[in-house]
């Protein structure tokens, strides 16, 4: 079975931050590419932040670059989302998907629409 396993989330201050984990199983990780995507209440999907898991390459939107940081554990299956100098926009249920076979430019998996797999959420608050 394909799983992938958010974790990670939590209330924090303005300037606070957290580490996201995506724990995943059942697919060829080295092959696909991951992406994190944020929801908040009333908001439609926003992808943060994508990793062609190959190539390394990555894609931020304008809204958290500096910020946000992906990466991933091989050995673990496991990608990573560093968020710093939280902003009380960064509220939300924040999931991750990944989709392959992938390799290129993630900025084109920014959409979420082509994801092949998705997990459940966890969700972040941050108060201002």
């Amino acid at each position: 079975d394909v799983q992938l396993q958010a974790s990670g989330g939590g209330q924090v201050q303005a300037g606070g931050s957290l580490r996201l984990a995506c724990a995943t199983s059942g697919f060829t990780f080295e092959h696909y590419g991951i992406c994190w995507y944020r929801q908040a209440p009333g908001k439609e999907r926003e992808g943060v932040s994508c990793l062609s898991i190959s190539d390394s390459n990555t894609w931020y939107p304008d809204s958290v670059k500096g910020r946000f940081t992906i990466s991933s554990d091989n050995a673990k299956k496991t990608v990573y989302l560093q968020m710093v100098r939280l902003k009380p926009d960064d509220t939300g249920v924040y999931m991750c998907a990944g989709f392959g076979p992938f390799r290129g430019d993630p900025a084109e998996l920014k959409s979420g629409s082509d994801m092949d797999y998705w997990g459940k959420g966890t969700l972040v608050t941050v108060s201002s």
